[in-house]
């Protein structure tokens, strides 16, 4: 589907109908769903040790995250494309619903595996209220207005990721971990009364599609063994063994399996026609390369910290903070600029992921002798670039699309972007791995092969505990100790090598990340602009859109 026969959502949108009171009472319900959906995210981070503890699931504690990352990802872009066809009121109601049950659900479970299986039920309901937080800004505002709304919603995004660590540290503290999966409740009953009272119940206008059940079935069977092999890589199982293999094999085979059906029906859950649209293109191309430099940085900011600079977790958990706030104004910011200017997108998405790029390439030369505050610049730097491209290439997917396809194709801006996250979690993990394994190679006093056994040597190379743990350190310079002062020198010497090596290790992963993000530099000048309609339907900022109130006719977009 080219921009000349696709026409513009832009240039069809007609308003909700609604009052402007009731417009802001559902952008406030939608804002308080995101945030509630994208805190669970992270509130669980900082339980997870009582959990384990309380439930006795060490061998399985990375299921509370995975079960819920990989549940919601593979419900987005069925939620966008049943939206399209049925409206996003009650499907917006349903997920809140399931996302409170499974909350309830995981607050009573007995063992670790219910514990398990009712993270993944908050998954779909966190994955459908996602996906319909963005599609639903589109039904509440034209194009012209759309930008500063998008950056307020993905600024919530950002503002959870801040806020969960702390909040689910403070509330296990006080109360109990079950009281963060409880405090879910009374939060979201007032926005499900909230939705039923106030959200439009709109649905697309002319012959109403048909839902593909099958294609909706065949996507989740190709998601799931995908997600799924991407996150056992490396981390329960090594990359080259049968469950991996096979998950990405079999993951693979039905990707193949869901292209050809759905290019053969009639009435596909997800038109692949869309997908030819360049912005369309284009804009899923960046998400997914901002998703996957995002996820990497989250994860590796925090290890170099703690593992170079000798910060402690809470520490380094609050260094993490000011490079999220970069994410939450960056994304606030660009979407005020983006309905201001009318809708240049291209040269502001460029400029943007140029800041992106220059924070990695900063965190890039990061070494053992690094600062705080050259660490911390460059991370704010990045997050800051990073909030930019949020609202930027959602609402260039969405001023792209006729309206009957608009859910379906803001879904798969999230989905490219989850995705995106879970392979680069998976890619850099394995790099830094086999950088830091090389570097202690290298590094190492070569009198330390005496003194240290291979096999911990071996464990020092798998992971850098020495370097994280006050004492796995204490023991690692025992052994040294046991042999003498000139032991102890050793043994710092050793220390020092460790995190050198950890430095390089982590500033490979973010040059390999700058890579990344530069080819969506150069990919992002090429995207074409369409300009963004105001409430008249004509090319405009947000103050002529409230000046006019009249509808014109469709027009198609030129190629």
């Amino acid at each position: 589907m080219s921009e000349s026969k696709a026409g513009t959502f832009s240039d069809e949108w007609q308003g909700p109908g609604l009052t402007p009171r009731q417009v802001k009472v559902t952008l406030v319900g939608v804002m308080f769903a995101m945030f509630l959906a994208a805190l669970d995210q992270t509130i669980v981070a900082t339980a997870i040790p009582r959990i384990v503890a309380d439930l006795d699931g060490f061998d399985r504690f990375t299921w509370i995250s995975t079960a819920y990352i990989v549940a919601s990802t593979s419900v987005v872009l069925i939620t966008g494309a049943v939206s399209d066809v049925y409206g996003r009121k009650w499907l917006f109601v349903g997920g809140i619903a399931i996302f409170i049950a499974g909350s309830a659900l995981a607050a009573l479970s007995p063992s670790m595996n219910a514990l398990i299986i009712s993270r993944a039920v908050q998954g779909l309901g966190g994955g459908m209220i996602m996906a319909l937080s963005f599609v639903t800004i589109a039904d509440l505002f034209p194009p012209a207005e759309r930008g500063k709304y998008m950056g307020i919603i993905a600024a919530m995004f950002g503002v959870s990721s801040v806020v969960g660590p702390t909040l689910g540290g403070f509330i296990t503290d006080q109360l109990s971990w079950q009281w963060i999966f409880f405090v879910n409740i009374p939060l979201g009953i007032p926005i499900i009364a909230l939705f039923v009272r106030w959200f439009p119940d709109r649905k697309r206008d002319g012959p109403t599609r048909k839902i593909d059940g099958v294609g909706a079935v065949l996507i989740v069977l190709a998601i799931v063994p995908l997600l799924l092999g991407l996150s056992w890589g490396g981390n329960q199982f090594e990359w080259s063994s049968a469950q991996v293999i096979g998950a990405l094999v079999a993951g693979s085979v039905m990707v193949i399996v869901f292209v050809l059906y759905e290019s053969r029906i009639s009435s596909p859950i997800l038109p692949l026609a869309v997908f030819k649209n360049r912005i369309v293109g284009i804009g899923l191309f960046v998400s997914f390369l901002t998703g996957l430099a995002m996820f990497g940085a989250i994860f590796f900011v925090p290890l170099f910290f703690q593992g170079v600079l000798g910060a402690s977790p809470t520490a380094s958990g609050s260094f993490l903070t000011p490079m999220m706030l970069g994410i939450v104004f960056g994304a606030a910011g660009s979407g005020q600029i983006l309905s201001r200017t009318g809708g240049h997108y291209r040269i502001q998405g460029v400029l943007g992921l140029s800041v992106m790029t220059a924070g990695l390439f900063g965190l890039s030369r990061v070494s053992g002798d690094t600062t705080h505050g050259y660490a911390l610049t460059s991370a704010i730097v990045m997050g800051f670039g990073l909030g930019t491209s949020f609202p930027i290439y959602t609402t260039a997917i969405q001023n792209s699309v006729p309206q009957q396809f608009l859910g379906v194709a803001t879904s798969a801006a999230q989905f490219f972007r989850s995705v995106g996250g879970s392979i680069g979690l998976a890619l850099f993990g394995s790099y830094m791995v086999r950088q830091f394994k090389s570097g202690m190679q290298t590094n190492l006093p070569d009198e330390a092969y005496e003194v240290i056994p291979p096999r911990l040597l071996e464990q020092i190379g798998d992971n850098p505990n020495a370097l994280l743990s006050p004492e796995a350190t204490d023991n690692l310079m025992s052994a040294f100790a046991a042999t003498g002062d000139a032991g102890v020198e050793l043994g710092l010497r050793v220390i020092d090598s460790i995190r050198e090596s950890l430095a390089n290790a982590v500033g490979d992963v973010f040059f390999l990340a700058f890579i990344f993000v530069l080819i969506s530099v150069v990919a992002a000048a090429f995207i074409r602009e369409i300009p963004l309609k105001g409430r008249s339907g004509m090319p405009g900022n947000s103050a002529s859109a409230e000046a006019t109130g009249t509808q014109s006719a469709s027009t198609p977009a030129d190629d």
